[in-house]
Formats: C-alpha cells, structure tokens, sequence
C-alpha cells in the first residue's frame, strides 16, 4: 500500500486554512510600509507625474486627480512593489527563510515526516578533524585488507593444491614449510591424538 503524494496544492491549502497565509501577507506589507526606499520612490514618482503638473490640475476635483495618477502611476508603483516583495519572499536570512521553513514543517507535518534539524554549517576545525579522520579510515581499511588478504593466504589448503604448487609433501603428510594456522587461528598439531 503506497503512500498518499502531497501536492503543493495540499500544503497551500493548509497553509490557508490555519491562518498562516494571512500572518505571512501582514508581515510583508508591514515590511512593504517600512520600506524608506520604496516610500521615497513612490513619492518622487508622485511630485513628477505629468497629471499633478499639468496647468489646470489644480481645478480637478480630488477624484479626479486620483484617477488620473492611478491611471498614471498604478503599472509603475505596483512594479516596483512587487520587486520589494519578491525580495522579502526569496530573502534566504529574513521572512523569506521563514517561509521556507514554515512551508518545509507543514509538508512534513502533511507527508508523515517528523522535520530533521538542520546542522550548523561546519567550522574550519570541524573540516580539518573530518579529514583527519577520513585518512584515519583510510588507513585502517588498508590494514583491514592486509589481514583479510593475509587470512586468507594462511587457510589449509588440500593435498591436491600443494602437489599442484611444487610443495614437498612426504608420506605423513607433512610438508618442508612453515604450519599453516586454520580460520579458527588454531596451529594443527604436529602429532595429532587419535
């Protein structure tokens, strides 16, 4: 039985459904309206428009200058909001790694997954002990395959395999080399008891 797919529609709807959207969309216009930058684009773009410096502005009811620099100015204000948004939403230190972790943690609440923490980035120390350690194994493995190499040039070997090798074998069966010790690390008896 497989396990049910989360969809990015799933988190989402979630994510609207505790509230947690509307605590985002709050943050970023606070953020939005203390933007000093934004601000003072927005009203240097106000005192150039063509609709406030055009003679006979001054007759124009405030309804219809309002129209007339929303018409104006609208594309332009919401363009560069926009772009202050996006920077909140992708800023990897500020709301937007909130964002993140938040949509991370709900996924994971949704999918059955407990969230693993996230080490700290390592040290200059920390790299350092890594490699030290890594050359550690390294030669360890290498001694381990020295004496797995060596184990298994010591095992007993047969009758036929020395006659094939040239060993000298006389008729009580023992040979001109040295013992051989068995896999148990046991030397055989030279006289063994029957």
């Amino acid at each position: 039985m497989g396990s049910r797919v989360i969809t990015p529609e799933d988190v989402l709807e979630s994510l609207m459904n505790d509230g947690t959207i509307d605590a985002i969309r709050l943050k970023i216009i606070n953020q939005l309206k203390a933007n000093e930058e934004l601000k003072n684009n927005t009203i240097t773009m106000v005192e150039q428009s063509k609709v406030l410096n055009t003679p006979g502005a001054e007759k124009q009811t405030k309804r219809e200058l309002f129209d007339a620099l929303r018409r104006e100015l609208e594309t332009p204000v919401l363009e560069k909001a926009s772009k202050a948004v996006w920077e909140l939403i992708l800023d990897n230190s500020g709301l937007g790694k909130e964002i993140s972790e938040t949509v991370e943690r709900v996924y994971c609440r949704l999918s059955g997954h407990e969230l693993a923490p996230v080490p700290p980035p390592p040290s200059t120390s920390d790299v350092q002990l890594e490699k030290e350690k890594e050359m550690k194994d390294k030669g360890e493995g290498e001694k381990t395959m020295e004496t797995e190499n060596s184990e298994s040039s010591s095992r007993k070997r047969t009758f036929s395999e020395m006659s094939a090798q040239g060993t000298e074998v006389d008729a009580n069966g023992s040979v001109d080399q040295p013992p051989v010790v068995s896999d148990d690390g046991v030397l055989p008896s030279a006289n063994p008891k029957t």
